[in-house]
């Protein structure tokens, strides 16, 4: 049977395991919404969901508390997301369970997430000894929320993008803090900053942000709203590079951050923003 996001325990009491249990991860196939897209047969874009856990406590075989952060790289083209809700309770499950060491975390971490999602994920934990190494970042670009507008509609209308076909090809970057939406299920805000970098006809920035703002009542997951962002871009500006990705607030302990590109070039740094 497939998961549907209603299955998942988003929205529903749920008892905190501290024992190991991988059975807790629920996966959600990508493809319903894809079809909603108009995606079908090989993808437009390839990319990762860069997923930072900041709450990963186990026991070492003394029972002795240990703590670190983990940043987890799944494939866009992976058949499956997890539920971050889910996520976090597969986490919490190591709060009491023993581990030799940080090799064996990682070898449980490694096996359970690429299982759930249908494709290899990877893992890098920072100890408290590297916490000292871990950065920030803004994203770079040109700012769109310096853009004097009036906005009077909150759902996603692709006929905003506009872009200028009767000039010269441009490349440029473009950012926006005002990126919000909300969970497919329980409707809570997601928040998040957004960057498009593209090579094509110019497009038009206040519709751009328009749009953008537009998200502001949408419930869908992290993902799944990048994936119309780019979409929607794609189709209407028809930008011959266009990579989209956004850093999304962390909940529970958990931040996601999705990016899709069309072109080569390694993925983005994964640098917490401030609001992260």
């Amino acid at each position: 049977m497939t998961n549907t996001p209603d299955q998942s325990p988003l929205g529903k009491s749920s008892a905190y395991r501290t024992d190991y249990a991988p059975e807790l991860l629920f996966p959600i196939p990508r493809q319903q919404k894809r079809e909603e897209l108009g995606i079908a047969g090989t993808l437009p874009f390839f990319g990762v969901d860069l997923w930072n856990a900041y709450e990963i406590s186990w026991l070492n075989m003394r029972g002795k508390p240990q703590v670190a952060i983990a940043t987890m790289s799944v494939p866009a083209d992976s058949p499956n997301i997890i539920e971050s809700k889910s996520f976090k309770l597969y986490l919490n499950s190591f709060n009491q369970t023993r581990l030799a060491n940080t090799d064996a975390l990682l070898a449980l971490l490694r096996e359970d997430l690429s299982t759930a999602v249908g494709a290899p994920v990877h893992i890098a934990l920072s100890t408290p000894e590297a916490f000292g190494q871990v950065k920030m970042g803004e994203l770079d670009g040109l700012l769109l929320d310096r853009l004097d507008i009036e906005v009077d509609s909150y759902t996603p209308a692709p006929q905003l993008l506009k872009a200028n076909f009767d000039e010269a090809i441009i490349e440029e970057t473009l950012v926006s803090h005002l990126l919000k939406s909300n969970c497919l299920v329980t409707g809570q805000p997601d928040w998040a900053s957004v960057q498009i970098h593209y090579a094509g006809p110019q497009i038009d920035q206040e519709g751009l942000l328009r749009y953008l703002i537009g998200f502001r009542e949408h419930n869908e997951f992290h993902e799944q709203c990048v994936e119309r962002i780019f979409m929607d871009v794609l189709r209407q500006c028809k930008p011959t590079k266009l990579a989209v990705y956004a850093r999304y607030t962390r909940r529970g302990g958990l931040d996601i951050n999705p990016w899709r590109s069309n072109y080569s070039g390694p993925p983005p740094r994964n640098l917490r923003t401030a609001r992260q």
